[in-house]
């Protein structure tokens, strides 16, 4: 049975930082490109940042890139999320995704294979 777990959320201010952590089992996560997505209150779930198998290719919502840094650690089946500078906008649910059409690429798609169950972000003004 695959199963995505994240963790590593909370409650925070404006400018703090916090650091996400996706650990899977039940696949072989080198076979996986990995992604976060994120979905605030009445929006959709949106495209966050993506790696691909051995982490030399990251892909980022433009806006985010700079603040938001995706990382992983194939020995612990494990990937990242740093967010620095957070702001209330950052706001919202934080999903991990396996996709093993990005695997080569780091492109997740918008239908990955697999979902964790997400982990709330709230960043207080």
């Amino acid at each position: 049975q695959v199963q995505l777990v994240e963790s590593g959320g909370g409650l925070v201010q404006t400018g703090d930082s916090l650091r996400l952590s996706c650990t899977t089992s039940g696949l072989t996560f080198t076979r996986y490109g990995m992604g976060w997505f994120r979905q605030a209150p009445g929006q959709e779930r949106d495209f966050v940042a993506g790696i691909n198998w051995s982490g030399d290719h990251s892909y980022y919502k433009h806006s985010l890139k700079g603040r938001f840094t995706i990382a992983r650690d194939n020995a612990k089946n494990t990937v990242y999320l740093q967010m620095n500078a957070l702001k209330p906008e950052d706001t919202a649910v934080y999903y991990c995704a396996a996709d093993r059409g990005g695997a080569d690429s780091g492109s997740i798609a918008d239908d990955p294979n697999y979902w964790g169950r997400g982990t709330q972000v709230t960043v207080s003004s």
